[in-house]
C-alpha cells in the first residue's frame, strides 16, 4: 500500500523523495459544480497537491447539525482531487482564521462563557472532538494509504500567534491518531521564533506561512524543524481586503522571485490562495485590532486564478517558475472571455417597516436581546415553535442598565422559519414617549444599527466609527432599529463575540423596555412579494426588497454591477451571492454559471440604505476597486 513520510530532508513518497507543490482551494468558497475545473487548472499550473481548510461553523451551524451535502461535500472535493491524479492536504483547524466569519469556529460554542475556546479545557475540547471524529470520518479512507490523495493533515492554525497550551496541542494530535490518521500531522505558524516555538510540538512537523524574505523565513523555521523537508505552508501571493479600503495586488513578477527562492531551497510550498473564490452568502469575517473591519465578498485574493475561475498573468508566472524544477502540463489554461453584458429592472418593492411581521416570527422581549440570544436553540421552552417567548438568558458579556425579565408572550406571527443559527439581522421596535429631544444610547453596536423612528429614518451607527448614542429631535412615536451583523472576527482575541446591541439601550440614560423582535433569515431570500407588482422608479430607500427578471440562452458566469446601490445582500435563483456595499472597494458581484439556469432567472436584492439606481447590470468583468497605485 502507499505510503507518505517525512524522511531525513524530503518528504517520501513510497521511499522516494517527493516535493509538495500545492495550491490553497477552499471548497466552500467555491460553487461545488466548478470544483473540477479549478483543481484541474491547479494541476495545469504545475501543482502536484490541492489543500483546503474545513469551516467547522459552515457544516455545524447548530448544536447536533453536521452537514456533509452540496457544496460542503468533503468527500466529494477529495475524490475530485485524486480523479485528477493529485494529492491533497487537509486542515480541519479547528480554528482556521481565513477571513472567514470566527475564524471558522461556530458561534454557539461561545454561548456559555466558561467553555475555553483554544486550550485544554473539557467543553471545548468535547465539542471539537466530536466534530473532528465528523471530518475524519471522511478523511480517513481518503489517505494515500488507503488509495486516497490525502498526504498531509495539520493540527490547529497558527497556534503560535494565540496561546501556547501544548496540552492542548498534545490532545488534538492524539485524538488525530485515534481516530485513523496515519498520514504526517503538521503544524503552522509564521516565521518568528515565538510563534514557532508556542505553536509547535515535538513529534508535529513544523511549517511556516510567509510571502517575503523566503531564505530568511527557511533559516528561522530550520531552527525549530532541523530535520526533515522545509514547507512554506501557506505562501502569501496576494491578500484580502475590507469594506472601506482599497482592493489589494502584489506584483507577479515579485511573488514569482519567491516562489523561485522557495524551490530553489529545495522547499515544498502551498501557495496562499491559488483560487480565493467568494465569500457567498454572510460567511466573510473581520479584522478588530482597534477598529472593526469587516472583509469583503469577493476573496479573489489576486491569486493566480481570479476570483472566476480565470488564470491571470500571475498564473503564467508562477507556471514558468515551477517549470523551471518540475514537469508542467503542456497546455496552460485557455485566456479568460468576457461575461455577457445586459441590464433590466428592478421591480415589485416590498419595504421591511411596512409590515414586518410578514419578514419573520415577531418575538416579545422585555429587555433587548442580542443577535445570539435570538439563536433557536436559546429560545425558551415552547418558544420555537408557539411564537411565544420564554426567559431570556443572559450573554457572557452583556449586562445592560435594563435587568433581564420575563420574556412578554407575543402573537404567533405567519413568516418564514426561524435561522438555523443566530440571526445575522434583526428589526427591533418599541414606544417612546419622552418630552422634546432626546438621546438614544446603546452600550454598544455590533456592527451597524440604522434608527427609525415612526418609518423616518433617523441616523445609523456604526461600529468601526465607534458610534453607540446619537440625538432625536423628537422622541416618541414607534422607535425602531435594524441591527446587522456584518461578520465575526476571525483572528485575535475578539473571538466568539455576541453580536448585535450589547448592554441593552437607554433614552435620556432611562432603560429601554418593551421590544418588539423580528429575526430576519438571509439564508434564503425573504419571502416577501407586493399585494401588486410595481416599478421601483427613481430610487428606493430600504429597508426593502426588489426583484429583477432575465433570461439566458444557457447558464455561463456573470458580473453584477451594484453601482448606484446602497448596502445589501444579493441572490440569484436562491443562491446567495454575498454583501454588496457603496464604500467599496468591491463593485460586483461573482455570480457563478451553475447558479443560473437556461431560460428564466430571477434576482432579488435586499437594500438596506438607499438605491438611487433601480437596475440590475451585468457587465464583462469584475471591478474589485482602486488599488494603493
Amino acid at each position: 500500500m502507499p505510503e507518505f513520510s517525512i524522511g531525513e530532508h524530503d518528504f517520501l513518497l513510497d521511499g522516494r523523495p517527493f516535493r509538495v507543490l500545492s495550491g490553497a482551494l477552499h471548497y466552500f468558497r467555491v460553487h461545488p459544480d466548478q470544483w473540477a475545473d479549478r483543481i484541474d487548472k491547479a494541476r495545469r499550473m504545475g501543482l502536484n497537491t490541492v489543500e483546503t481548510y474545513v469551516a467547522w461553523n459552515a457544516h455545524a451551524p447548530a448544536p447536533g447539525v453536521f452537514d456533509l451535502t452540496g457544496g460542503l461535500d468533503l468527500g466529494r472535493f477529495l475524490r475530485l482531487v485524486a480523479d485528477a491524479g493529485m494529492r491533497a492536504v487537509v486542515r480541519p483547524g479547528p480554528y482556521i482564521c481565513a477571513e472567514w466569519d470566527n475564524g471558522g469556529l461556530p458561534a454557539w460554542l461561545f454561548r456559555d462563557p466558561a467553555t475555553g475556546v483554544r486550550r485544554a479545557e473539557p467543553r471545548y475540547l468535547a465539542a471539537v472532538t466530536d466534530y473532528l471524529d465528523r471530518v475524519y470520518e471522511v478523511v480517513v479512507p481518503l489517505q494515500v494509504r488507503h488509495g486516497g490523495p490525502v498526504i498531509l493533515v495539520q493540527v490547529e492554525n497558527e497556534y503560535g500567534a494565540f496561546g501556547s497550551d501544548r496540552t492542548y496541542l498534545a490532545t488534538l494530535a492524539e485524538h488525530a491518531r485515534a481516530a485513523g490518521i496515519t498520514v504526517p500531522l503538521t503544524t503552522v505558524d509564521q516565521a518568528t521564533d515565538e510563534m514557532l516555538a508556542a505553536g509547535g510540538l515535538d513529534g508535529l512537523h513544523r511549517t511556516a506561512s510567509f510571502g517575503s524574505r523566503a531564505a530568511d523565513r527557511l533559516a528561522v523555521l530550520r531552527r525549530h524543524q532541523p530535520t526533515g523537508p522545509l514547507m512554506c505552508a501557506e505562501f502569501w501571493d496576494g491578500w484580502f481586503d475590507h469594506w472601506g479600503g482599497h482592493h489589494h495586488t502584489t506584483s507577479p513578477a515579485e511573488s514569482a522571485a519567491e516562489l523561485d527562492a522557495l524551490l530553489a531551497a529545495g522547499a515544498s510550498v502551498n501557495v496562499y490562495m491559488f483560487h480565493g473564490g467568494t465569500n457567498f452568502g454572510l460567511t466573510s469575517g473581520a479584522n478588530d485590532k482597534g477598529v472593526y473591519q469587516p472583509t469583503i465578498t469577493s476573496y479573489d485574493y489576486d491569486a493566480p486564478l481570479d476570483e472566476a475561475g480565470n488564470p491571470t498573468a500571475k498564473y503564467h508566472a508562477l507556471r514558468e517558475v515551477i517549470a523551471r524544477y518540475h514537469d508542467v502540463p503542456d497546455e496552460p489554461p485557455p485566456a479568460a472571455v468576457p461575461a455577457p453584458g445586459f441590464e433590466v429592472p428592478l421591480c415589485d418593492p416590498v419595504h421591511l417597516l411596512d409590515a414586518p411581521e410578514r419578514w419573520g416570527r415577531r418575538r416579545r422581549h422585555d429587555r433587548l436581546p442580542t443577535l445570539d440570544e435570538l439563536a433557536p436553540d436559546q429560545f425558551g421552552p415552547g418558544e420555537s415553535g408557539s411564537g411565544e417567548s420564554g426567559p431570556d438568558q443572559p450573554g457572557p458579556d452583556q449586562p445592560g442598565p435594563d435587568q433581564p425579565g420575563p420574556d412578554q408572550p407575543g402573537p404567533d406571527q405567519p413568516g418564514p422559519g426561524e435561522p438555523i443559527g443566530a440571526p445575522r439581522l434583526a428589526l427591533l421596535t418599541t414606544r417612546v414617549d419622552a418630552p422634546g429631544p432626546a438621546v438614544l444610547s446603546f452600550g454598544e453596536v455590533r456592527d451597524r444599527a440604522a434608527v427609525f423612528l415612526d418609518g423616518q429614518p433617523v441616523g445609523t451607527l456604526l461600529r468601526e466609527h465607534h458610534q453607540r448614542a446619537l440625538g432625536l429631535r423628537r422622541a416618541a412615536g414607534e422607535l425602531a432599529v435594524l441591527v446587522e451583523d456584518q461578520g465575526r472576527v476571525n483572528y485575535g482575541p475578539r473571538l466568539g463575540e455576541p453580536k448585535g446591541l450589547i448592554g441593552g439601550a437607554a433614552l435620556d440614560g432611562h432603560p429601554l423596555t418593551g421590544w418588539d423582535v423580528v429575526p430576519i433569515d438571509l439564508a434564503a431570500p425573504p419571502d416577501v412579494r407586493p399585494d401588486h407588482p410595481t416599478p421601483v422608479g427613481a430610487a428606493l430607500a430600504g429597508p426593502a426588497l426588489a426583484r429583477a427578471r432575465f433570461t439566458l440562452d444557457h447558464p455561463v458566469d456573470l458580473h453584477l454591477d451594484t453601482r448606484g446601490w446602497g448596502k445589501g445582500v444579493a441572490w440569484v435563483n436562491g443562491f446567495p451571492l454575498g454583501r454588496y456595499w457603496s464604500r467599496g472597494p468591491q463593485r460586483t458581484l461573482y455570480v457563478p454559471g451553475p447558479a443560473l439556469r437556461s431560460g428564466d432567472n430571477e434576482l432579488v436584492v435586499l437594500e438596506l440604505d438607499v438605491l438611487t439606481e433601480p437596475v440590475a447590470r451585468f457587465v464583462p468583468g469584475p471591478l474589485l476597486g482602486h488599488t494603493e497605485a
